[in-house]
């Protein structure tokens, strides 16, 4: 069970050369922002990366034929692998499976890690949006100044042809025009890239491994939700955001990345209440003592006299505001931060796809997610952001908004780093200095 990504990794790393095993059918959630099924160029996992016992490829089916296909095939075990989903929603699944008549089993570390020859300093979340790219680029950074060759993996998000995407390497702009990435992965791979760092990225990641280990000295694991590493990290920081204070203990995987952390960075601190601080802080404590709590803010910047006195539109970065539940992020912070005369609700004006997110996501705060997973939805985007009657629009995405879309009004882009108050991310990577290789 899958959203393409995790489901192909796991299948790749655990059973696609284990002949114990018949993979009979991956099937696809449409609740991770990837769309319908219909609406995505393959419905079937391709052979050529199935693999020798696989020639006709796998087939993918809507995850509402679960049951279907557990009794067409005889199924013996359903394999739950996607991310950022509540415990109960997990569960939700199991019990499906189990009176289906299958067992239900979630893959471990042990299995579906992989181990790199270089260092790997992994970065995952609890949750969608709680500042961990911020935090990987930093690392990035601050390991390309120590004179290291560094590969940033993020977590897969494939969408166009597997095939094609089977090893993804970006170091350009161009390269992200190129390859037609979605808004979501620019929102990923933007920041990055234009601090320097080659980002990996596709569907085989024992390929994508061997590519960027070739290259590089050191790999930080950007992991996008709140995902497990794919690669055996060295050292592991997981962020956490007070704004959702306990949902580090009621999503999947993110509770377990908790429970792995090295060092915790609890994100967000300058505008968050000091009770949802504290109620994050104490759950670390309780869940892994032996993890370092790391305090930080996220550090908001803009165009601020192009947004003061204003009104405003504010964009938001897609996957934070949906399946993420934040009801805003940085864009309506930046906008109240620099003195915007008025937010300016998009939903009365809002056209096609970005219509119905609205509707599916009533929790928003009169914000616009980001949302580009095809040409279709980033005309709808443009075409809710020209209906929109604003003198400005903030965009709280991480990536340039105003390289996709062509709208009669300024496009203030929001930028926002990490900004650790108390022990600092070179304290720690100084501490493990000799473990990832930065000394001599």
């Amino acid at each position: 069970m899958g959203a393409a990504g995790r489901d192909f990794h796991d299948f790749n790393a655990v059973f696609r050369d284990d002949d114990s095993y018949e993979v009979v059918a991956f099937t696809h959630t449409a609740t991770q922002n990837i769309g319908e099924l219909d609406e995505l160029p393959q419905r079937r996992y391709p052979p050529e990366l199935a693999g020798d016992r696989y020639p006709d490829g796998i087939p993918i089916r809507a995850e509402s034929e679960l049951e279907e296909l557990v009794d067409q095939e005889d199924v013996d075990q359903v394999v739950f692998s996607y991310s950022d989903v509540s415990h109960e929603h997990v569960m939700h699944q199991a019990s499906r499976a189990l009176a289906a008549g299958a067992d239900f089993r979630l893959i471990g570390p042990k299995e579906m890690m992989l181990d790199a020859e270089v260092p790997v300093v992994a970065v995952d979340a609890v949750r969608t949006g709680c500042g961990k790219s911020q935090t990987a680029r930093k690392l990035a950074h601050s390991l390309l100044e120590r004179g290291k060759a560094v590969a940033v993996v993020r977590e897969p998000m494939p969408y166009g042809d597997l095939v094609e995407q089977r090893v993804q390497r970006f170091e350009t702009i161009e390269d992200l025009d190129a390859s037609r990435v979605t808004i979501e992965e620019r929102e990923e791979y933007e920041g990055h890239i234009e601090q320097g760092h080659v980002v990996y990225a596709g569907v085989d990641y024992g390929a994508i491994l061997e590519a960027a280990q070739e290259e590089a000295d050191i790999i930080v694991w950007d992991g996008g939700n709140n995902e497990l590493p794919f690669y055996t990290p060295d050292l592991h920081f997981v962020v956490a955001d007070p704004h959702r204070a306990g949902a580090e203990l009621r999503y999947h995987p993110g509770e377990t990345n908790l429970r792995l952390a090295d060092y915790v960075i609890i994100n967000k601190e300058n505008t968050a209440d000091v009770a949802g601080i504290r109620e994050v802080e104490a759950n670390v404590r309780r869940t892994n003592p032996e993890a370092e709590i790391i305090h930080a803010d996220s550090v908001i910047s803009a165009d601020g006299e192009a947004i003061s006195g204003k009104r405003v539109l504010v964009v938001e970065d897609g996957p934070t505001l949906t399946h993420g539940d934040a009801p805003y992020g940085a864009g309506l912070i930046a906008a109240r931060q620099y003195g915007a005369a008025e937010i300016v609700d998009p939903a009365p004006t809002a056209v096609g796809s970005m219509k119905r997110i609205l509707g599916e996501y009533p929790h928003l705060e009169s914000v616009l997610p980001a949302m580009g997973y095809s040409d279709e939805q980033v005309r709808d985007l443009e075409a809710t952001i020209r209906n929109t009657d604003c003198d400005v629009v903030v965009s709280g995405t991480p990536h340039d908004l105003a390289r996709l879309i062509d709208v009669d009004v300024p496009v203030v882009r929001v930028r926002y780093e990490l900004a650790e108050k108390d022990v600092t991310l070179e304290t720690v990577l100084d501490r493990h200095a000799e473990t990832l290789g930065l000394r001599g």
